[in-house]
């Protein structure tokens, strides 16, 4: 068994001292002669907590996690965690290509659910919850009978139904329905894209993956609630709320775990003019390897190759998948599965030879794709943050698509 944030993968971290008071037991007893002190919900109520564990380096930690900390008096606490799924699972890999993943609550000693991350290095902090009495025994006994119930398994999405979503829905219902009614009418402005852009940038491949594959609905600002499946964003909105007595809902933060890898990465603006550098020297380079069938032919096959097949994993995203964060992708346009269609032409100059003939409206028609992708995004038609895409393969598309014409390389070039 494995577990996993995002995104959707495994997790892993390590065990903490509490700071004094965590795990508070019952007032002392009155003296003998006093009758015995009648039990009330505050003096049985446990303590409620949201545990926030840092980014980590490898892929599937780049989103952090999170999980809800139950400490009952005078007992060791738990951690209920619903980052959990079984990779063993009948038709897994299926069902995480199509995505259909199932995850489940686990609850386990906070000690031993943060090993894992003590040896990661990554740090953990605890945000204990000013909850009334009431609110922290019915979410208590809620998430207890849950975890030991086939309730414990639930559909995992990325964007609106992961670990970070789980908790944040738990600790809203316990509020009645209060925390949502706090967020949901506030918005910084992110997006899916722009959070998972922002949390993926270390990696390159990841980044750029995310912001290839991620379609107009990646692109609607978020409010705060929906946010909130990232969990250091879930963390800095439970700083902002309150209780339904109007108290500030986070009584109290600990540093369980330092961090001891670089810091989430922040904020930046997206910016164009760097991804048209890239699309003009590529332009550039296909011009330039005119006079050299055999480059010429490598650069132009690699190009149609790498957008068709790009356009092909897009199209089966849509067509075919569950995953509908990236339906309707406008970097279809950019990336058609037509271009595949084009490496005859690219085989043809490797061999010194002209394409044929046909081959040119062929290459006007990929042409026109690009065109279609800057008119609807100047058109704000389901907008679309992917200027930076069509600023990078509309220019080496318009190259290709005039270098298709029938004699328009040297004769002395190409035979």
């Amino acid at each position: 068994m494995s577990r996993c944030l995002l995104a959707g993968v495994l997790c892993t971290l390590a065990s903490v001292l509490f700071a004094p008071g965590a795990n508070a037991a019952p007032a002392a007893a009155a003296p003998a002669l006093t009758p015995p002190a009648r039990i009330t919900p505050i003096a049985t109520a446990p303590r409620i907590g949201v545990v926030t564990m840092a980014p980590g380096e490898v892929f599937f930690e780049r989103f952090g996690h999170d999980a809800i900390v139950v400490a009952e008096p005078g007992l060791e606490p738990v951690s209920y965690n619903f980052g959990f799924f079984d990779p063993g699972e009948e038709d897994f890999v299926s069902n995480f290509a199509r995505g259909r993943m199932m995850y489940w609550l686990v609850a386990l000693p906070l000690a031993q659910d943060l090993q894992q991350y003590r040896a990661a290095g990554r740090g953990a902090t605890l945000q204990w919850l000013n909850l009334p009495p009431a609110q922290a025994r019915q979410l208590a006994d809620a998430l207890a009978s849950r975890a030991d119930s086939p309730q414990a398994r639930y559909r995992y999405d990325y964007y609106q139904a992961n670990c970070a979503t789980m908790v944040r829905d738990a600790l809203d219902q316990a509020m009645g329905g209060h925390l949502q009614a706090q967020l949901a009418g506030r918005s910084a402005g992110n997006t899916w894209r722009s959070e998972s852009v922002r949390l993926a940038r270390p990696a390159a491949w990841m980044w750029l993956g995310f912001d290839l594959l991620l379609g107009p609905a990646a692109d609607r600002p978020l409010s705060r609630w929906e946010e909130a499946f990232v969990p250091m964003r879930l963390a800095d909105s439970l700083r902002l709320a309150s209780n339904t007595q109007g108290q500030a809902l986070v009584a109290e933060e600990v540093v369980l775990l330092p961090h001891q890898l670089p810091p989430e990465p922040a904020e930046a603006a997206r910016r164009t003019w760097p991804w048209l550098l890239w699309g003009l020297a590529l332009a550039g380079a296909l011009l330039a390897s005119r006079q050299r069938p055999r480059l010429h032919g490598a650069l132009a096959g690699g190009f149609w190759l790498a957008t068709g097949l790009a356009g092909s994993l897009m199209a089966v995203l849509w067509l075919a998948t569950e995953h509908t964060a990236g339906w309707a992708n406008h970097n279809l346009l950019l990336c058609p599965p037509l271009a595949l269609a084009l490496l005859p032409a690219a085989r043809r100059w490797w061999q010194q030879r002209q394409p044929a003939r046909w081959m040119w409206p062929l290459g006007l028609l990929v042409l026109a794709c690009s065109g279609i992708a800057l008119l609807l995004y100047g058109l704000q038609v389901r907008p679309q943050a992917h200027l930076g895409w069509i600023a990078l393969l509309a220019p080496a598309h318009a190259v290709l698509a005039w270098q298709l014409r029938p004699g328009a390389l040297r004769p002395s070039s190409l035979a």
